[in-house]
């Protein structure tokens, strides 16, 4: 099947870059930058910043949080501790991690899907933290079609160099979205014409009922406990997927590529 023209996508002439990575969970050297100098400069270039960690019990962070809150970066203050597990370099109580992804404008994707005369396709995550699970469901979302993946600011799988290694490099051609309410990107989706569809064990309805022709939003949800109760309530549909077995529950990852694949399936081959 021809691929689809996508906004925001690079060419796909030739093979995606691969890098290796250590099959562990502490973040690679290349993914966050220490040291309140470092972390300075960092804010004040154009490297797009996963979040920030800063010391609790230190005070002397000013610029660093008023630099971080102008662009949007979530601070977390943690204990010694925590920041001493990413590196037990001198640290100076302030780490930053560095995306390994720009992130892109969710209403520029979206315009630009409609200029070009296609049907958007939106893929929002709410509160997936696995890295592992975030970088395969941005390989389907990428082989799917998705336009763009929406994130929480706050809650979200660190973008970094596993979850593009996972991702088999889908990271380099997938926009990804970081909103600091999905409620409030909902709304917008929903008045530029988006149905909301939310894959959810609390529907009667399987997957396969609802109509993906339309420009859609599809909100997955944390294996915790789901979708947060106020997107819920702004879905337009609910849909759950069949399941045979004694098990509960799919793993996000993969519940994700079967209802994505329904999309594709309604789309290209009805």
């Amino acid at each position: 099947m021809e691929n689809r023209k996508r906004s925001g996508v690079v060419d796909r002439g030739g093979e995606s870059p691969r890098k290796f990575y250590k099959p562990v969970n502490r973040p690679n050297k290349e993914d966050f930058v220490f040291g309140i100098q470092s972390v300075l400069e960092t804010l004040k270039s154009d490297k797009e910043i996963d979040k920030l960690l800063l010391q609790k019990d230190l005070k002397h962070f000013e610029e660093i949080e008023i630099l971080a809150k102008q662009r949007g970066v979530p601070i977390q203050r943690v204990p010694l501790e925590k920041l001493n597990r990413v590196t037990m370099k001198n640290h100076q109580g302030a780490i930053a991690f560095v995306s390994t992804v720009n992130f892109a404008i969710l209403s520029n994707v979206v315009t630009s899907a409609f200029e070009t005369g296609e049907v958007p396709l939106i893929l929002m995550l709410d509160r997936v933290t696995d890295v592992r699970n975030f970088g395969a469901i941005c390989r389907s979302a990428e082989c799917s079609g998705v336009h763009a993946i929406v994130l929480p600011s706050r809650g979200a799988a660190q973008i970094n160099g596993d979850a593009m290694k996972t991702s088999s490099g889908a990271l380099n051609f997938v926009p990804v979205c970081r909103e600091n309410d999905l409620w409030n990107a909902i709304k917008y989706l929903k008045n530029s014409g988006f149905q909301v569809v939310a894959c959810t064990e609390k529907s009667n309805d399987f997957v396969y009922k609802a109509d993906y022709t339309l420009p859609t939003v599809i909100i997955m949800g944390s294996e915790e406990d789901g979708i947060s109760e106020n997107l819920l309530a702004e879905s337009d549909v609910r849909v759950k997927i069949p399941l045979k077995g004694r098990v509960e529950s799919l793993n996000v990852s993969v519940a994700t590529g079967v209802i994505l694949f329904e999309v594709v399936r309604q789309r290209d081959f009805s």
